[in-house]
C-alpha cells in the first residue's frame, strides 16, 4: 500500500530534501562587471537617442553582435562613469 504523508520518507530521501542546493561560485572580478554594466548601459543610451545602431542591431540578429560592439565603442566613455557606482 502506498503512502502520500510526507512522514513517511527513507533517510536518504529526507537528507536529500533537507540538504541546501549547491550551486557553483565563479570570481567576477570589479573590472568584468564594470564591462557589463558598460555595454548594458550603451544599448539602453542607443534605445534612448533612437539612435541608428541600435535599430539595425535589433532589426538584423545575425549582426547583432557587430552593431552591438559598435554601439558599445560609441557610448562607452560616457556610461563607464555610470557603470562604476
Amino acid at each position: 500500500m502506498k503512502q502520500n504523508d510526507d512522514s513517511f520518507l527513507d533517510p536518504i530521501t529526507e537528507y536529500i530534501l533537507n540538504e541546501s542546493k549547491r550551486t557553483s561560485r565563479t570570481v567576477v572580478t570589479r573590472q568584468t562587471k564594470i564591462d557589463r554594466a558598460t555595454g548594458q548601459l550603451a544599448s539602453i543610451e542607443g534605445r534612448k537617442k533612437n539612435d541608428p545602431l541600435y535599430i539595425r542591431m535589433i532589426k538584423y540578429r545575425d549582426l547583432y553582435y557587430k552593431y552591438r560592439e559598435l554601439l558599445h565603442r560609441k557610448y562607452s566613455p560616457r556610461v563607464r562613469t555610470k557603470a562604476k557606482q
